[in-house]
């Protein structure tokens, strides 16, 4: 475990630690050390203050963020990606304690990548990589032990699905499953890797995705929802709150955008989150549609204002 690792275990235990906040005026964001998540909730942070709420964020654990939305230390969480995350929500969505206000990632997908040279060569499909084992050879590049998509591989591995029986997966990390994909894009070889949008990656490498008619990242191709989960509670007890989180909605481009000002580029959270604010004052309006601030006035009245828009 590295010291970054502990240090926010640490954190996550101080905060469970803690009662929780009765604060009307206060809003708890759960945040993973996710790009996306990261500019998501400071965009948040920017709208809300203008109608009066505070927008606190808590860079945590996904498991510990889970544990802070049942024991109230946690409010909201934009970052619920699904079905991957499937057995930490669903027991607590039956149990009451969470509900799922919206997908707020239109677009989103997980599946297997290959450059693009690859795919207007004729490699196209899951059914196509078996013919050219010995070009790949016979290597798919994961991101990382334990990950649902890692799972899924070693499943396919294990039943031959596909012909990857004799395939084996190198599972590293995403910087360094990346840098294997720029590597070899550098020499126009042969690679395949686990790919998602939203995600930089999609930006900046000529990248396909691969159909896959069995769907083994799931149905339509990997399709996935990034869901935003509040405290039941919460939600009930701040529905002016809970609607305009039901309307925070982005496009895997915008968010793939966000992402890569922030952790590519390393811009500031805040700027980033500012500079899409302004690009998008149509959207922001769509978001903040029937809400008001905190004295019961529209909402978008006031942050058009405060923010210049």
């Amino acid at each position: 475990m590295t010291t970054a690792h502990r240090a926010l275990l640490t954190a996550g235990a101080l905060l469970l630690a803690l009662p929780a906040q009765a604060d009307q005026a206060t809003l708890d964001l759960g945040v993973p050390a996710w790009p996306g998540v990261t500019v998501k909730s400071e965009i948040a942070s920017q709208l809300l203050a203008p109608l009066g709420y505070e927008a606190r964020t808590q860079e945590l654990s996904l498991q510990v963020i889970y544990q802070g939305l049942d024991t109230g230390d946690v409010d909201t969480f934009l970052g619920g990606w699904m079905p991957a995350q499937q057995e930490m929500f669903a027991p607590r969505e039956q149990s009451g304690a969470v509900t799922s206000l919206v997908n707020n990632v239109e677009g989103a997908q997980m599946t297997l990548a290959v450059p693009e040279y690859l795919y207007e060569q004729g490699i196209t499909s899951f059914a196509d990589l078996d013919a050219h084992r010995e070009a790949f050879e016979g290597k798919i590049h994961g991101f990382g032990a334990g990950s649902a998509a890692s799972e899924i591989l070693y499943r396919a591995i294990d039943n031959d699905t596909w012909g990857f029986g004799d395939w084996e997966l190198t599972d590293t990390s995403v910087v360094g499953m990346l840098g294997a994909a720029q590597s070899a894009i550098g020499r126009e070889e042969p690679i395949v890797w686990v790919g998602w949008t939203p995600h930089w990656m999609n930006l900046e490498l000529p990248m396909r995705y691969l159909e896959d008619p069995k769907d083994l990242f799931g149905e339509n191709n990997g399709e996935t929802e990034v869901l935003t989960v509040m405290r039941s509670a919460y939600a009930e007890a701040h529905p002016n709150l809970e609607r305009l989180f039901a309307q925070f909605t982005f496009s895997a481009e915008q968010q793939s955008w966000m992402i890569n000002a922030y952790s590519q580029e390393e811009r500031d959270v805040e700027a980033v989150a500012q500079e899409w604010i302004e690009a998008h004052p149509e959207r922001v309006r769509a978001m903040l549609e029937g809400v008001t601030d905190r004295d019961g006035r529209p909402a978008w009245p006031q942050v058009k204002d405060a923010l210049a828009l």
